[in-house]
């Protein structure tokens, strides 16, 4: 039965062979396919039981092994909603199972990709190239927190973001060890304004306080309901001395007052410089306060000067610079545009501000090269792969795409190969046909 043996092994490296050159053949297709995963084959060695002494060299059967925790080149790419995963992890994905009216439905099922390149359809969903949905974990827009314990389909079609109340204002400036100007109580005709307490500047002495005090800068805050707020600070020289310089702080309350009503407000506190031009003390320590603009209030403010941020050192001209102004505030926005940044999607809203919206989730999986290959290079979940586990340690990179991992230079090689083999398997059948034939001339 040698002969008929042989035959058999010949066919099964054919199989074999063929089945290999398909893989090769699949893989240099799809060597430009965003986020594709080789298909590696795998030949393993069939024999007949026999004694030791009789044991010969059997058939072959051809199988595929994933590359599925091989990582592809990542690529920079001009589309902000563009993402690749550097390291591990899979993107969560879904596909939709039907309509509710104009939404979509989904089905639960979830999928899992290395494919990246989602951009937002009509509805708001982040759709990649395959016609996936993007899953994740939406993010309260004000506190920063997820809403959701598990991902979910994300959309982003409707979203509005309500005004915020500046409650914070950072500030940081250097106040001249040489101020160009000095404080005059003798042309002063209300209140004496450094009166911490209650310190007010009237509109009869604003020309004369603008011309004894220095610009502290200006910033657009906002109140509850999103109405800018223009907060104008100016500083005033209170003491100088071998011992140190001080200054008090006001902002403008009322640009159009007139008489004896208050034009400026002393925000309550005195700051003391040492001969270094280091703050050495601030009296009383600062605390939230009401700020009154023209009649808009914005409450509980707080005026936050961290460590080192106000020093006084010499200045060109005696005027004070304003290293920092910000503050945390705005007005209520709609979505313009999305992207990707550091794991997140973040929106970018009509008030210019940018909010992360939402966390993006990646799945990994124990048993990752046991994922089940679908259409479109997603996969799922098996029992030889596990269950998802949201712990994926790679890192989410946007403006990019993970490229496929096939190797053309390699597969050429196995190509060759399968060739060469598929040849010689050829030749097996060809030569135990011609031996048979020469039995059967025998038989004859």
């Amino acid at each position: 039965m040698g002969i008929f043996d042989a035959l058999t092994a010949a066919v099964s490296g054919l199989q074999a062979q063929s089945y290999a050159l398909q893989n090769i053949s699949g893989n240099i297709a799809n060597s430009q396919t965003v986020g594709y995963k080789e298909i590696e084959t795998a030949f393993t060695a069939l024999v007949s039981q026999a004694a030791l002494n009789q044991q010969t060299a059997g058939g072959v059967f051809a199988g595929s092994t994933a590359t599925n925790d091989v990582q592809g080149t990542i690529q920079n790419e001009s589309t902000t909603t563009d993402m690749a995963v550097e390291g591990n992890g899979w993107f969560v994905v879904a596909q939709p199972s039907g309509n509710s009216g104009t939404q979509q439905t989904f089905s639960g099922v979830n999928d899992y990709t290395r494919r990246g390149d989602f951009q937002m359809n009509s509805s708001g969903y982040l759709v990649n190239g395959a016609g996936y949905y993007l899953m994740g974990s939406p993010l309260n827009p004000a506190t920063g927190l997820p809403t959701s314990s598990t991902p979910q389909v994300l959309q982003f079609n409707n979203n509005f973001l309500p005004a915020q109340a500046t409650t914070t204002i950072d500030y940081a400036a250097n106040l001249p060890s040489s101020p160009s100007v000095s404080y005059d109580a003798s042309k002063w005709t209300g209140t004496n304004p450094l009166d911490t307490g209650a310190g007010t500047v009237t509109a009869a002495d604003a020309s004369t306080f603008t011309s004894q005090s220095l610009d502290g800068g200006s910033i657009t805050s906002y109140d509850s309901l999103g109405n800018p707020v223009n907060v104008q600070y100016r500083w005033m020289e209170t003491s100088s001395s071998s011992g140190g310089n001080s200054w008090q702080l006001f902002y403008q309350s009322n640009t159009s007052a007139t008489g004896s009503q208050v034009a400026w407000q002393n925000v309550g506190s005195t700051f003391s410089f040492d001969t270094s031009g280091k703050l050495s003390s601030v009296t009383p320590p600062l605390a939230a306060q009401n700020i009154t603009v023209n009649g808009d209030t914005i409450p509980n403010v707080s005026l936050n000067i961290p460590t080192g941020a106000l020093t006084q050192f010499a200045a060109s001209g005696g005027a004070a610079q304003v290293n920092n102004l910000t503050q945390n505030g705005f007005a209520a926005g709609s979505l313009q545009s999305l992207s990707v940044d550091k794991g997140q999607i973040v929106g970018s809203f009509s008030n210019g501000q940018s909010i992360a919206l939402a966390d993006v989730t990646l799945a990994n999986f124990n048993g990752e090269n046991q994922l089940q290959a679908l259409n479109g290079e997603a996969y799922a979940a098996t029992p030889e792969s596990g269950s998802p586990l949201y712990s994926g340690t790679g890192q989410v990179v946007g403006s990019a795409l993970e490229a496929s991992n096939v190797d053309i230079a390699t597969q050429f090689s196995q190509l060759i190969v399968a060739q060469q083999a598929y040849s010689a398997n050829a030749k097996v059948m060809t030569t135990a046909n011609q031996m048979i034939q020469s039995l059967l001339t025998v038989i004859q």
